[in-house]
């Protein structure tokens, strides 16, 4: 993992950066990524899939100016995901529920284009976040949320390493139900483990 584009600093100043790995670069989210985005997300449609909140091409500047407007209050640290090996924006991460008193954070309203999916995009991307939060940071703990009924992404966080927390019951509204949260974390003295994991399997797809 490349070193972060930053000086170590205290969880008060938990802020934007850009986080630079072996496959993506998570830059700091702006409007001027609207155009490539609008373009990931037609890459698989994902906002048809009932039980995820990926936003649609026509929603995509709102939602930029949602996760800004999170940013302006200091509850979300969002990004774009930018492949290296073509410079394509492939999607969208964040930092967001910072709980700088602990300091906490949850990694969260992620998405990918689908061809995207198995490449080791997203294995460093988490890499990058996770090395970021508990290296420069120093945070206790890493959540990561997702819905009962996405297996898939269920899969994903378990293969990162996470721990499995519990399931909040009919704890949030996404596209006209109700859904069950499954929520996971990984801790301070869990990471050097995971970080491994995440090493090798990003390095596997390095070499390809």
């Amino acid at each position: 993992m490349t070193a972060p584009d930053t000086a170590a600093t205290p969880a008060a100043e938990i802020g934007p950066v850009t986080l630079t790995g072996r496959l993506v670069r998570l830059e700091p989210l702006s409007h001027d990524h609207h155009d490539e985005l609008v373009e990931a997300v037609q890459d698989g449609r994902q906002w048809e899939l009932w039980y995820t909140a990926v936003p649609t091409a026509e929603g995509m500047a709102a939602e930029i100016d949602r996760r800004l407007a999170l940013q302006e209050a200091g509850s979300m640290v969002p990004f774009a995901t930018r492949r290296l090996s073509d410079g394509r924006v492939i999607g969208m991460t964040t930092f967001m529920n910072i709980d700088r008193s602990v300091p906490r954070v949850e990694v969260g309203s992620t998405w990918n284009a689908a061809s995207a999916s198995g490449t080791g995009t997203n294995a460093d991307a988490k890499l990058l976040l996770l090395g970021h939060a508990f290296e420069v940071w120093g945070v206790a703990a890493v959540e990561f949320r997702t819905d009962w009924m996405n297996m898939q992404s269920r899969a994903a966080i378990e293969r990162l390493g996470a721990k499995r927390d519990g399931v909040l019951r009919q704890q949030a509204q996404r596209n006209g139900y109700v859904r069950d949260t499954v929520v996971y974390s990984v801790v301070a003295a869990e990471w050097p483990a995971v970080r491994k994991g995440l090493e090798f399997r990003v390095g596997r797809r390095a070499q390809k």
